[in-house]
């Protein structure tokens, strides 16, 4: 078991307040509504993945995906959490680390996003931070001109220890400060890493969002405990779909990932699912799927506290 270094404790304990403050939504297609979802349906994808500490072949594994989900007509898709690289070592990750709008993992997702004219959610990748020993786990969304749209720095950053498992993600990633959003052609998307499914304020912040991403890596443990509750109570209470790209199998460093990747709509059922390996989930957004449970049951009109 490690003991996490003061510094990193005292970032955990950052005032929440000053942090949610900082909110931002940018605004990238002129088709965007306010109201959420164009009329036709909308069909997202997310991509299951096993990955390995070989950047390359990663790589390769998420543009066949990604080119099998964008012939089935997806018109967004969301990799999953560490997508590019899964190390022996959580140290490992800082030799592929990149500049903010440089690198082969950028230029791949921009290029994946133009080629195949669609968004392209770039589950998260390792981005320099302002100190050699951490990185920032981040989420850069593109659109289908291979433009840069978002980005997104993960906030709560994972800690569990029970038995042989431990994990301190604070050891090697500085936390993020700002909670992101974008607007595109289907209403505002809000942007979310794994742990951060924990923390129901945080996609209070967002705002009205048609859909919530969450590009994920549970463990085998916590995700066969919690994975399907959090996403299905996210999903309720903020009465908006919730797309949610998971690495799923035994890795080549021994670690064991849930998987069960899916698609949720507004009422919390699942639209599609797969348990375990690589592959993909897809299914159509639909504004009057949105339109029908807001409706039936105002609770997003009725809240109170704010």
């Amino acid at each position: 078991m490690h003991a996490a270094p003061a510094l990193h404790t005292a970032a955990r304990r950052e005032s929440f307040d000053t942090l949610m403050s900082e909110t931002h939504v940018t605004s990238t297609a002129s088709a965007a509504t306010s109201s959420g979802l164009v009329a036709s349906p909308f069909r997202v994808a997310a991509l299951q993945m096993v990955s390995s500490p070989d950047r390359d072949r990663n790589l390769a594994d998420a543009e066949r995906l990604i080119a099998e989900a964008a012939a089935d007509g997806a018109q967004l898709v969301l990799l999953p959490e560490y997508f590019c690289f899964m190390g022996f070592k959580d140290t490992d990750k800082l030799a592929v680390r990149e500049p903010h709008q440089d690198g082969p993992i950028q230029r791949f997702l921009a290029d994946a996003a133009r080629r195949h004219q669609i968004w392209v959610i770039g589950g998260t990748l390792p981005l320099n931070a302002p100190e050699p020993s951490r990185v920032l786990n981040t989420t850069l969304v593109f659109d289908p001109n291979g433009n840069e749209a978002a980005r997104y720095d993960k906030i709560h950053l994972f800690n569990f220890e029970k038995g042989e498992e431990s994990f301190d993600e604070a050891r090697t990633i500085r936390p993020g400060t700002s909670v992101q959003s974008f607007e595109a052609p289907f209403g505002r998307v809000g942007l979310s890493v794994c742990y951060d499914l924990r923390f129901p304020e945080l996609y209070r912040r967002m705002g009205d969002c048609a859909l919530i991403v969450v590009p994920s890596a549970f463990t085998y443990t916590t995700g066969r405990a919690h994975w399907e509750l959090l996403l299905r109570t996210r999903a309720i209470e903020n009465q908006c779909y919730v797309l949610a790209a998971a690495q799923g199998g035994k890795h080549e460093n021994g670690r064991r990932t849930w998987g069960h990747s899916m698609l949720i709509d507004p009422w919390g059922e699942i639209v599609a699912v797969r348990d375990e390996g690589a592959g993909v989930v897809a299914g159509n957004l639909e504004r009057a799927r949105i339109d029908e449970v807001r409706q039936s049951l105002p609770a997003w009109r009725h809240r109170v506290l704010t």
